[in-house]
């Protein structure tokens, strides 16, 4: 497909059934009418987040954001976005966003409660999705944008949020009893995130990694422990530990629950990097239940209210960013091919944990 010698958009699909493959197609770019805008898909990063979506897809529904065809599926990235066209009082064309967007060129938008923040996709197929990936934030309007840090809020402020939120759900529940939390895929960005803001505050903090990532684990300080997958037995089941699952490996998990024994207070599936769909479902005591970041948004919304949760996510990044900008090297590249042959990358374990991808399409 060559993008330049013709107008039209395009998709990027991938089989639900074998995220290995993909193909690339050309799209009418979509017509606007009364009560929506047209917004063009400007730069997005690509991380295991994303694979864990596609990996998720049909239990927690990221497949229905993007409507594909029978088969296939487009996944969600983060980034930002610019207005093209716009049939909405409030939504001026130029204005650049920053959200939930397609492996696409276009996305068109239906928004709801339009603001100085920005607005909700209020598309008639997100009615029952989760609000809070139908948010796109508008620039001028984000207390936690920074304009040189545009390639950090691409690659880790969704990370980041669920750190953030899986911080304040282990906080808020008292560590669920435990002295220690334990995090696998600890060189993962949204592990590591949650073991930044979790430090500090009485309680170890223990990372699990790969052979070949514990130097780099190491490197961040922001483990009080980094010990190797082949290493667990040296955890001590004296004290209580809970056990935040980045990996979602069956048998890890199996030894962790056999070594351990009750001293695994309570254990949370947060991400699959192995690629392994988790539990779909909250489970009681020490699960395993999957750990669902608007969940806990929901309720500090509730506590807080809106502003006050967007002010204390702000804090926290632009603590959290600055830290950050030394643990990645971020690379670039440009256009619908490209961002193919990252997905192949990234879906198939071969980028290096300080590597970030960012695509300029």
């Amino acid at each position: 497909m060559d993008t330049t010698a013709t107008p039209s958009g395009w998709n990027l699909f991938v089989a639900r059934d074998d995220l290995s493959t993909t193909k690339l197609v050309d799209a009418p770019i979509p017509e606007v009418r009364d009560g929506e805008v047209l917004l063009r898909v400007d730069r997005v990063g690509l991380t295991a987040n994303n694979v864990t979506y596609a990996a998720l897809g049909d239990s927690f529904r990221y497949w229905e954001f993007f409507p594909a065809p029978a088969g296939w599926g487009i996944v969600p990235l983060w980034g930002f976005a610019e207005v093209v066209a716009s049939r909405v009082d409030g939504v001026e064309p130029g204005s650049r966003h920053y959200g939930y967007l397609p492996c696409a060129s276009h996305l068109l938008a239906r928004p709801g409660r339009v603001d100085e923040r920005g607005f909700r996709d209020a598309s008639p197929h997100r009615k029952t999705l989760p609000t809070p990936y139908s948010a796109y934030a508008l620039t001028t309007g984000d207390l936690a944008y920074e304009a040189d840090r545009e390639n950090l809020q691409i690659l880790y402020r969704p990370l980041f949020w669920t750190s953030f939120m899986l911080a304040d759900w282990i906080v808020d529940n008292a560590w669920l009893g435990a002295r220690t939390a334990l995090l696998s895929s600890a060189s993962s960005k949204t592990a590591y995130g949650a073991a930044f803001l979790l430090q500090g505050q009485g309680h170890e903090v223990v990372g699990l990694t790969s052979r070949r990532n514990l130097a780099f684990t190491e490197s961040l300080g922001c483990y009080d422990r980094v010990l190797t997958y082949e290493d667990v037995s040296q955890l001590s089941p004296a004290a209580p530990i809970l056990y935040a699952d980045f990996a979602g490996d069956e048998s890890l998990s199996a030894t962790l629950r056999t070594h351990l024994g009750d001293a695994l207070v309570h254990h949370v599936v947060v991400g699959v990097t192995t690629q392994q769909p988790g539990p779909a479902g909250k489970l009681a005591d020490t699960g395993p239940g999957m750990f669902f970041a608007p969940d806990q948004m929901r309720k500090r919304i509730d506590d807080w209210g809106r502003a006050g949760l967007d002010r204390r996510f702000a804090d926290a990044w632009q603590r959290f960013a600055p830290v950050v900008e030394g643990w990645v090297d971020v690379v670039h590249s440009n256009g619908p091919q490209a961002l193919e042959q990252v997905w192949h990358e990234v879906q198939s374990g071969r980028t290096a944990p300080r590597t970030g991808h960012v695509i300029a399409l």
